[in-house]
């Protein structure tokens, strides 16, 4: 069981109460978030990993669509507390091309909403009023996945409200219903979600085959090394077209780490530090002549100015002459 199933108290209200959202789930989250699961599975070799997400998308009063979502990351002190400088950072990022987008919630992988599920509900409210809560039940994908003509999604969708008891108000959960917006294509790919896609099947299937290749390879250039070196050593007779053909593959690959490459290589790294030195030199050298003739020009301004006055007082002479001639 993770750590956020352990609460007995329900969060959740009963069915009988409706929620009067409504609310649409586009292909790619539901597609996200079961990358999400599968990678930490196999990342932790844990079957059960936290996983901890934010939902993007756009509300139109009581309308909602969760269009896209992104992983987001708790603080390493305390794994209970989100990292909120992590998900301002990314939610901009996701505004500047996504622009309509709005963070609208968060999803997680758990069978049933608990009091911590409640925790962390709180901390998002300062980044939505109301953060809708999205969760993938693993369990639920498996009873899927038996029954072939099942096409329920192993998701789950929660709006926050307050539960008044006995003169007491709490943070409570009640659920939502959804449907999927999706065109032929789409359809496609969630279909393969709810049949069990989500379980790390083809991820496992896809790495196996690409160890093989690499595995193959391995062993195809060790009987390569094996050859050369028997050839060297006298042991086995030299065929000219193998030779050949060695020469010619060693002489494809990239250039590998040797005295005369390194000395190549410096080279040519310092000549290119080199050019941008001289670049950004002449660039500033020619930004400081902008600025002396900007300055020669305001300072001979300046002195005509002051100078003006000076030379008309020369003309009509000083105090002691006017008085000479009234």
């Amino acid at each position: 069981m993770s750590a956020m199933d352990t609460d007995d108290v329900s969060v959740v209200l009963p069915s009988t109460t409706q929620s009067g959202l409504s609310l649409s789930l586009h292909p790619l989250p539901i597609l996200n978030i079961s990358e999400h699961l599968t990678r930490l599975k196999l990342q932790q070799n844990n079957p059960d990993p936290f996983v901890l997400g934010a939902l993007l998308g756009t509300q139109n009063g009581r309308e909602v669509e969760i269009v896209n979502t992104f992983e987001l990351a708790v603080v390493e002190e305390d794994p209970n507390l989100v990292d909120h400088e992590f998900l301002v950072s990314r939610r901009d990022q996701y505004k500047q091309v996504f622009p309509s987008l709005e963070f609208i919630g968060w999803y997680t992988v758990t069978a049933k909403p608990t009091a911590k599920h409640i925790a962390f509900h709180e901390q998002f409210t300062t980044h939505c009023s109301t953060p809708l809560l999205l969760i993938l039940q693993p369990s639920l994908a498996l009873v899927s996945s038996t029954d072939v003509n099942a096409q329920t999604l192993p998701f789950k969708a929660y709006e926050p409200s307050i539960e008044m008891k006995e003169r007491t108000s709490r943070s409570v959960y009640m659920e939502v219903s959804y449907n999927v917006e999706t065109g032929e294509a789409e359809r496609i790919a969630v279909d393969w979600t709810a049949r069990g896609g989500g379980s790390g099947t083809s991820l496992e299937s896809h790495l196996q085959t690409q160890r093989s290749a690499v595995k193959m390879l391995h062993e195809r250039i060790l009987v390569l090394v094996k050859y050369v070196t028997d050839v060297i050593a006298g042991q086995a007779r030299p065929d000219a077209g193998v030779v050949r053909s060695v020469t010619a593959l060693i002489a494809s690959l990239p250039a590998s780490e040797n005295k005369y490459f390194r000395e190549e290589f410096d080279t040519e790294y310092e000549d290119v530090q080199l050019t941008a030195f001289l670049s950004t030199l002449t660039k500033s050298t020619n930004i400081l002549n902008d600025l002396v003739d900007k300055h020669i020009v305001l300072t001979s301004g300046k002195d005509d100015r002051s100078a003006g006055p000076r030379r008309r007082m020369g003309r009509q002479g000083g105090p002691a002459e006017w008085d000479r001639f009234h």
